[in-house]
């Protein structure tokens, strides 16, 4: 790997939860920075969260995973860290004055792992069956392909989840395929949720990088992490989310991907300059989940592919609201209305 000049910031200050994944994720940030930078200091400043305290409550009641950020960009916002590493599922898509996602890092897998010590797939589980999420996206999506199912709520991080399938609490538990590869749990995925029967998450697989927008120095240093691929997708992910007024605790689910318009594989991203875009939103219950999609050819500098990218993402999410979106979140964000 080549080295970057190294710039006159010598010391950085990382922000992170606590949490083995979220540790992963920091100190997978951290060591490609010193690869790019070997003089550098890097710390890791530890952080424990509103999200990671409060376990007795599903998140779309207490404020979504917005709780999981927020300590941390208040550490952005004292000077005690100069960047934090998120999963960008888990940040809002309104982001405080000031602060901004500095680097779209390349997206791993974005597929939802299907977790079960007795049973191969959702296939296989029998009627009834009593599957554990947190997830209202997963939730809608998984009642609608198979209302027989239980819905279980399970929190916490991912060392505590699986200890309650083992404990028998449920059949089946449903983790992001990109958290369990991260933290080396790839052999309790018995297999990967079609893509088509659960659409990703707006963000999910990949990692992105918070910091200050006047921040200079720091944004030069996390230029060479950014993935313009991956920037171009997610961007067009969230400006569906952000349209559609969403939080990242809301039964929608978008999932964007570039392609040749000769692929033949469209669930796998390639160098294509196609944008195909599809977004859901679904009741909890699976009685109702909306499907949209569009497709628009990407032309000009990054810049402004990443502009058709955000137009992209409005457009379906309208598409979504012409279609009855608006009636089911609104039910959610205002159960008592």
């Amino acid at each position: 790997m080549s080295i970057v000049q190294p710039l006159p910031l010598t010391t950085l200050n990382i922000a992170t939860r606590q949490s083995p994944l979220a540790l992963w994720q920091a100190e997978h940030i951290r060591d490609r920075l010193l690869a790019l930078y070997p003089e550098m200091t890097i710390n890791l400043l530890k952080i424990v969260t509103k999200g990671d305290k409060i376990l007795d409550t599903p998140l779309a009641k207490i404020g979504g995973k917005g709780l999981f950020v927020k300590e941390l960009e208040q550490a952005l916002y004292e000077n005690q860290a100069d960047i934090a590493v998120h999963s960008l599922k888990d940040v809002p898509m309104q982001l405080p004055e000031g602060l901004i996602l500095g680097a779209y890092c390349k997206r791993a897998s974005p597929t939802d792992a299907f977790v079960s010590n007795t049973y191969q797939n959702i296939d296989e589980l029998p009627q009834g069956a009593v599957v554990g999420t947190a997830s209202l996206r997963r939730q809608c999506q998984i009642k609608a392909y198979r209302p027989d199912i239980q819905i279980k709520s399970l929190r916490g991080n991912v060392g505590t989840r699986l200890s309650k399938l083992d404990a028998g609490d449920y059949d089946a538990i449903i983790l992001a395929t990109s958290g369990l590869q991260r933290i080396e749990l790839d052999a309790r995925i018995r297999s990967e949720l079609d893509i088509d029967t659960c659409l990703p998450a707006v963000g999910q697989g990949a990692l992105a990088i918070e910091c200050r927008e006047e921040d200079a120095a720091v944004l030069a240093l996390l230029a060479p992490l950014n993935d313009d691929q991956a920037r171009i997708r997610l961007i067009a992910e969230r400006a569906l989310n952000r349209h559609l007024e969403g939080g990242c605790q809301v039964p929608i689910a978008a999932f964007a991907v570039l392609h040749d318009q000769h692929a033949t594989d469209l669930n796998n991203d390639d160098e294509g300059d196609t944008l195909w875009l599809r977004g859901r939103v679904g009741q909890p219950d699976g009685s109702q989940l909306l499907k949209s999609e569009k497709r628009t050819t990407l032309s000009g500098s990054q810049s402004e592919k990443e502009a058709q990218a955000n137009q992209l993402g409005i457009e379906v999410a309208k598409m979504l609201l012409a279609e009855g979106a608006g009636v089911i979140l609104s039910e959610i964000y205002h159960p008592e209305a």
